[in-house]
């Protein structure tokens, strides 16, 4: 049996014949960046990550003020590792649930960490996981859309010391988590290898992400731009069928939970997801970001408190990546995170909706990689010696390009002149970050409800969800005992229990969340106003009053 090798490729030159062009020269393809394999990468990300995470992790226990959401997910949390369901009082489908249940599993490490801190406040230290795997992920995906180096490291910085970043991604927030999976989303969405597996987990991955904080739903159209621009072009119809398939297929399973438990439609004595539905789409709106007087405003001016540069200066590099996607290859390489930011920007513009103040954590890996991408293209433009609007402009009116150190040297001018504004700005905006303790009083006022309440157990004490689990750990009975001030009137649980009414509880810890939302809650109005301090941690609007009530049994 004789074995026929197959002819050895032609390696001679030929040269065209006369009166023949030469063949063009080949299309320019952008090498594939394998982080991974890549040691300039790893050491460039995971120098930028340690620096991240020491500006984020110092004083994270004081700064910024607990909020009672981060409570009462963390609350939330405490309910799926008892057993005791998926939340401390009634679900009734306000989110989907996965969100918490991931904050249940991460518990373990403040524990290791602060265990004799806040509740609540040692959780922030499980955030840092978070942040760490955000920061990580937005680099590998700055990589993948062909950004350099040194545009990566940008985005990464942006995203991981923004004041605004630094505040919002400590807080125990349901979007923080929800970015983390959508930034996985795109780096499977935007994989070198085309995969078809990466784009069914890309599609997994945005239904973990719109299932632990609903309204990242808005952001898919832009993860199927980038998964279609990133797909082979012969199995696209496969990969972006299979990621729609996959996600849905994950998504559906909440509605299918309340079908099952006969909760999806609206009936008597129980709730449903509808109603759910319902209330979150029928929320009062809090009006115009551009209309002073509105709520909506005053969040979006809250935003711009901490740090102007990364808001604005995401939303003009998404502009300018979006009007120079005909000519620009870093703008068609970043199409989907500027489609995230103008997404995102026009939802928090209409008039009609309600904005919370956590929106805009959505958007701040998009606007870092879109700031970062305008940066390079700005540095392209400047940089490039010809195959650019700038060169041919410039060398078709003065005939001559101009030389390399000059335009090197405008580049560098430019560099240092954004370098000099941002850092003293950014290290203002990250000072009481750093250094101030915002939450001295809500300590205070948990060391003395544990310290001078002599019967917990059979005390009724109405406590906003920042402090409930430390008095749950205290002794007090959880949901009738120590009650979460909302439940008092909104949830027939508890109101059963307190059949007359405010006369029924012993005290009120009146924090701001307290004094502001008692107006539409009876109960926990008439305690307020038949209740003396007995104790006041702090001063101005941000003290805590622990109050006795007048007409309790003790």
């Amino acid at each position: 049996m004789t074995t026929t090798l197959p002819p050895a490729p032609d390696t001679s030159i030929t040269l065209p014949a006369a009166g023949q062009t030469r063949p063009a020269a080949p299309v320019h393809v952008r090498p594939v960046v394998r982080f991974r394999s890549s040691r300039p990468d790893l050491l460039l990300c995971f120098g930028l990550l340690a620096a991240i995470l020491l500006v984020q992790g110092w004083n994270i226990t004081h700064f910024p003020t607990l909020s009672d959401d981060e409570g009462t997910y963390l609350a939330q949390a405490w309910a799926v590792q008892q057993g005791d369901g998926l939340a401390h009082y009634t679900y009734w489908y306000d989110h989907p649930p996965l969100g918490w249940i991931q904050i249940a599993a991460l518990t373990w490490l403040p524990s290791l960490i602060a265990p004799e801190t806040m509740t609540v406040a040692s959780m922030r230290f499980a955030m840092l996981l978070v942040s760490a795997a955000c920061a990580v992920l937005l680099y590998v995906l700055a990589r993948r859309l062909f950004l350099p180096r040194w545009a990566a490291a940008l985005a990464m910085l942006l995203f991981g010391l923004s004041p605004l970043s630094v505040v919002l991604q400590r807080e125990i927030f349901l979007d923080n988590i929800a970015v983390m999976w959508m930034l996985l989303a795109f780096c499977l969405a935007a994989s070198p290898s085309r995969h078809l597996w990466h784009h069914f987990a890309a599609g997994l991955a945005a239904a973990t992400s719109v299932l632990t904080k609903e309204t990242m739903l808005v952001v898919l159209p832009a993860l199927l731009v980038t998964m279609w621009r990133h797909s082979h072009r012969d199995t696209r119809k496969y990969a972006v069928t299979g990621a729609i398939t996959a996600c849905a297929l994950i998504g559906l399973g909440y509605p299918l939970y309340a079908l099952l438990n006969n909760e999806l439609f609206p009936g008597p004595g129980h709730v449903s997801l509808i109603d759910g539905i319902t209330y979150q789409m029928g929320r009062a709106g809090s009006g115009s970001i551009f209309d002073a007087s509105s709520g909506s405003h005053g969040v979006f001016q809250s935003w711009l408190y901490y740090d102007w540069v990364l808001p604005l200066g995401g939303l003009a590099g998404a502009a300018l990546l979006l009007l120079t996607l005909r000519w620009s290859v870093t703008a068609r390489a970043l199409a989907g995170p500027a489609l995230v930011v103008a997404i995102l920007a026009l939802v928090a513009m209409r008039p009609s909706g309600y904005l919370p103040a956590m929106y805009v954590i959505q958007a701040l890996p998009f606007l870092a990689i879109v700031l970062a991408g305008g940066a390079a293209s700005v540095a392209h433009a400047i940089l490039r010696r010809e195959g650019t609007p700038f060169g041919r402009v410039l060398k078709r009116r003065t005939g001559s390009m101009v030389p390399p150190v000059v335009r090197h040297g405008v580049a560098g001018l430019l560099a240092v002149a954004a370098a000099a504004y941002v850092v003293p700005h950014w290290y203002t905006g990250n000072r009481d970050a750093l250094t101030v303790d915002a939450n001295a009083p809500y300590r205070a006022a948990a060391s003395w409800m544990q310290n001078e309440v002599t019967d917990p157990a059979s005390t009724r004490v109405l406590v906003d969800d920042a402090l409930w689990l430390d008095l749950v750990h205290d002794g007090y009975k959880p949901g009738t005992g120590a009650i979460w001030f909302y439940k008092a009137d909104l949830d027939p649980a508890v109101t059963k229990t307190m059949p007359r009414g405010w006369r029924d509880l012993d005290y009120v810890v009146s924090s701001p969340t307290v004094r502001r939302d008692a107006v539409d809650l009876p109960n926990v109005k008439a305690a307020l106003e038949h209740s003396k301090p007995v104790a006041v941690f702090g001063d101005g609007e941000d003290r805590i009053e622990i109050r006795r009530i007048a007409g309790g049994d003790r």
